[in-house]
């Protein structure tokens, strides 16, 4: 009788290992090992099992020493693993010798995260920030790393001269294909600015919503605007920025944005390749900082969150907080999260609660630095109008024999636009004391 195999390929099985040390306490550190599972998960690696390692004294060789390494090492064995995922850096010579030590597959955070962001990118720009990235982890660990290389582009092995040794090829092919990335990055980026500068012609104030990965960000994008953006419960379900239109209650329009979601650790190489995707909060008008009501870890990741703000230049910008997955929260981690954050929106992405607070707050927000003004329009300037509607907030309006009287509130960004019209600024109601222009 003939056997029947399994033609699907098998998950990996891994050992993972989380680090304390004097500089990371044993509750982070237990949290980031939890995170560290949600990421392999993420991937489709079966966590065989977890421990937590005291890191008393770090070593140039294998990070720990000698016997708990050998102890990891039996750990693994005996949980039949098929990998050991590191929740800490790895140098080069670690790697390598880890791998000796095992005969296993083994690597660190960063090249977990590398990995899930290679496997989720879907647009061009998004595969060749992964790749750069992922050349940049591969070129010190040349050593080891042959399997890898393999999927990527081969060099002409016909230039190779006398005596070259094939560590050395493989060093210049990656060296040349970064060249080149970068080259088709500028390219891309360029095409994307051109994107922009078109949306900033249309003069539409824009929002972007960022927070911790899995926090809700494109379901949020979805309940708000209708969208169809993929949304899982994963880490890193988006990794390019996506934008739609958002119609507020006054008929006002605003182009929102859902970003890539941050993490604890994220790989310099990542930070550095996503910096053009990241850039989207940066330009940003708002910042609609989206936070999972549901995690334990939520005020640390919230944390993260406003650093990575900070390292990308958009620390100073305007914001609003909003507490997703009120849902499946407990109610009263919301009460006590919201007496410490007195200004931030409970809501749910899933049931739509407090969605119509939130698009109230947006709308203040993009109006709370505005101008109030009163223009007269002629008749042959109506566009102007129909811009008062869509980027201010309308007062009064009034039609004369001469054109369109309104009293209403705009951003400075369009003023130069219609200062012409402008015959009273700082409308008094109810009175005619208006101080005129």
């Amino acid at each position: 009788m003939t056997e029947l195999t399994d033609p699907r390929p098998k998950a990996e099985r891994s050992l993972l290992v989380g680090i304390e040390k004097d500089t990371i306490r044993r509750a982070e550190a237990q949290s980031l090992l939890d995170e560290l599972k949600g990421l392999a998960k993420t991937l489709g690696i079966d966590v065989a099992d977890s421990m937590l390692v005291k890191l008393r004294e770090k070593t140039a060789s294998l990070l720990v020493g000698t016997g708990k390494a050998q102890e990891i090492a039996n750990a693994a064995e005996a949980v039949n693993a098929d990998s050991i995922i590191f929740d800490h850096i790895l140098t080069p010579v670690q790697q390598r010798n880890w791998e000796t030590l095992t005969k296993k597959k083994v690597y660190d955070r960063a090249e977990l995260i590398i990995r899930i962001f290679s496997a989720r990118a879907l647009t061009k720009e998004a595969s060749l920030q992964v790749e750069l990235a992922q050349l940049q982890y591969a070129l010190p660990r040349l050593a080891h790393s042959y399997e890898e290389l393999s999927r990527q582009r081969g060099g002409r092995y016909g230039t190779k001269g006398a005596g070259e040794q094939k560590i050395e090829l493989d060093r210049r092919t990656i060296e040349r294909r970064i060249h080149e990335i970068k080259e088709e990055l500028k390219e891309v980026q360029m095409s994307r600015e051109i994107q922009r500068r078109r949306r900033e012609r249309i003069l539409l104030p824009r929002a972007a919503l960022v927070g911790y990965t899995n926090a809700g960000k494109s379901s949020l994008l979805n309940a708000l605007t209708n969208a169809e953006v993929l949304a899982e419960d994963k880490l890193f379900a988006t990794l390019d920025p996506t934008t739609r239109r958002l119609t507020l209650s006054s008929g006002g329009t605003l182009l929102l944005t859902d970003t890539v979601g941050f993490v604890r650790n994220l790989p310099h190489g990542l930070v550095e390749a996503f910096k053009a995707t990241l850039e989207e909060a940066a330009q940003a008008d708002l910042l609609i900082h989206v936070a999972d009501a549901s995690d334990p870890e939520v005020e640390v990741h919230m944390q993260t969150t406003e650093k990575v703000l900070s390292e990308i230049g958009a620390g100073g910008k305007p914001r609003i907080l909003v507490l997703n997955k009120t849902d499946i929260a407990d109610p009263e981690k919301i009460d006590q999260w919201t007496r410490m954050h007195g200004a931030g929106i409970p809501v749910s992405a899933k049931t739509g609660e407090g969605l119509d607070l939130l698009a109230k707050a947006i709308e203040q927000a993009l109006t709370a630095e505005m101008g109030e003004y009163e223009f007269e329009f002629p008749h042959n300037e109506y566009a102007l109008v129909a811009l008062m509607h869509r980027e201010g907030s309308i007062i009064s309006e009034q039609t004369t024999d001469s054109g369109t009287r309104i009293v209403c509130r705009i951003p400075e960004r369009i003023l130069h636009r219609v200062e012409k019209y402008i015959v009273a600024h700082e409308v008094q109601h109810g009175g005619c004391d208006a101080e005129n222009q």
